[in-house]
């Protein structure tokens, strides 16, 4: 379908998502590597009845190739439990994906994704996106965790992809000091490094190091309780740190982490970690963690009415 200059209507649909990071290359599509993107985009490209041409993806005469743009690229072996994403699609594609199905037609694509995506990728939802909304500029705030087992201690196989295990003890006061030096505006340079012609200025709106209690599963229930073992949260006992953002920067998270254990094992002071906060300058003492213990756990987006006008504001170069 083309409006009356020519154009190709397209639509844009916002995807919520959930992966296990542990068997991916990272989010962005690699020629030969398997990635999220690409794994979203190849079932896409079933779905839609698509085939490849040199310039795009030919579907009943409409040149169009599916492309999702998301709220951050994850690296290489980082989970999320809520990535958001969006995709602009031709009219007359998305329509074609109802066929027979009585329900609107971002219903049907969202039923029929659902069934090919990969186990370690779930789609938690597909809809129409709101006027304005870019999945990417749009978002007010990203939150990461990251997940250690210190002191030790035996870790939970079933956990072994998504938590860090570390011998030896860990300072939580120290290392909270040292990530109270994160908020704020700062230039992440010690600890990122920018896109082509872009930054490594980033608002940190919290950070903070906590150990997770030992909960019971099933709450405080004077009836479950009386009889038999009740199971803890698989969570219970780890050192997990939060870390809000308006954005990140490449391998910022896992570079803060690592200087923060740094902190936390006595071998590095807090005075040290303020200076790189001070002094944006990228060497060998904070490189990148582990990635298997990061998560993106949530994005937060402005109310509709303001989704246009936080993308253009956040697309403006950052300076301090």
């Amino acid at each position: 379908m083309e409006d009356q200059e020519g154009k190709m209507s397209l639509v844009r649909l916002r995807l919520d998502l959930a992966y296990d990071g542990g068997g991916f290359h990272g989010w962005a599509r690699q020629p030969g590597l398997r990635t999220v993107q690409g794994c979203i985009e190849h079932a896409l490209s079933l779905i839609t009845g698509v085939r490849r041409s040199q310039g795009g993806i030919v579907h009943r005469q409409v040149v169009w190739e599916p492309r999702l743009v998301v709220a951050g690229r994850t690296d290489t072996g980082v989970h999320a439990s809520h990535q958001v994403a969006h995709l602009d699609i031709p009219e007359a594609v998305l329509e074609a994906c109802r066929g027979h199905m009585g329900v609107d037609c971002a219903s049907a694509l969202e039923r029929r994704l659902r069934h090919l995506l990969p186990a370690d990728i779930v789609l938690l939802g597909l809809r129409l996106a709101p006027t304005g909304f870019d999945a990417r500029f749009s978002a007010l705030e990203r939150t990461y965790l990251y997940r250690v087992s210190q002191g030790g201690q035996p870790g939970d196989p079933r956990m072994r992809g998504y938590v860090l295990d570390l011998e030896g003890s860990l300072d939580l006061q120290a290392m909270n000091e040292a990530a109270a030096e994160c908020i704020g505006l700062h230039d992440f340079g010690s600890f990122a490094r920018p896109n082509p012609g872009g930054t490594t200025i980033r608002k940190v709106l919290a950070a903070h190091w906590d150990q997770v209690p030992t909960v019971n599963l099933f709450g405080a229930d004077p009836g479950r309780s009386a009889v038999g073992y009740l199971p803890s949260f698989m969570e219970s006992g780890l050192t997990v740190f939060r870390i809000v953002a308006d954005a990140f920067a490449h391998n910022m998270v896992r570079s803060l982490v690592a200087a923060c254990i740094q902190v936390g094992q006595g071998r590095r002071s807090v005075q040290w970690f303020a200076d790189k906060v001070a002094h944006p300058l990228r060497e060998g003492s904070t490189g990148p963690i582990d990635a298997r213990g990061l998560t993106l756990e949530h994005v937060a987006y402005p109310p509709d009415d303001q989704l246009a006008e936080r993308a253009q504001a956040i697309r403006a170069r950052r300076t301090l």
